[in-house]
């Protein structure tokens, strides 16, 4: 009954699962299914680093491109996402460890989002980003022009 209302109804599945668990009847829960959830859930987290990073390696690389559009829209963007993912960091502390493998594929992102936003061709970014992730989490950092 449990997995069917969770294919039919999630919100009612949800629902009446938590109230299983409060009433300690654990045998009537949906256990692979509430499994499943919280393993999307920690993978989310994961997903929300990658995006997130890859929005501030974005306007990175548009604040060294495009120096002439440089606002405070770009500013705040950066200063934004500096913020958001130190404190996801900080509330997910797990996540540090998936930090150099988020933050390399972000990168690959982030030249798309640049190229898109900006008309600059993929190719003059560089193949690997030219920030590190101190720098680029770094509130006091802010990259010169592109040599």
């Amino acid at each position: 009954m449990n997995t069917q209302i969770y294919r039919e109804d999630f919100h009612a599945w949800a629902l009446q699962n938590a109230q299983l668990l409060r009433d300690g009847r654990l045998a009537e829960i949906d256990i692979e299914n509430i499994a499943e959830e919280l393993e999307d859930m920690g993978a989310s987290k994961g997903r929300e680093l990658e995006s997130r990073l890859g929005i501030l390696l974005a306007h990175l690389l548009k604040w060294v491109y495009q120096q002439e559009r440089r606002g405070s829209s770009w500013q705040a963007t950066i200063r934004e996402q500096r913020r958001r993912i130190v404190r996801l960091l900080k509330k997910n502390p797990s996540l540090k460890s998936e930090l150099d493998e988020a933050f390399l594929e972000a990168y690959g992102d982030a030249k798309l989002i640049a190229m898109r936003e900006t008309g600059i061709d993929e190719a003059i970014f560089p193949k690997a980003s030219p920030f590190t992730i101190e720098q680029a989490l770094n509130d006091a950092y802010w990259p010169e022009q592109a040599s």
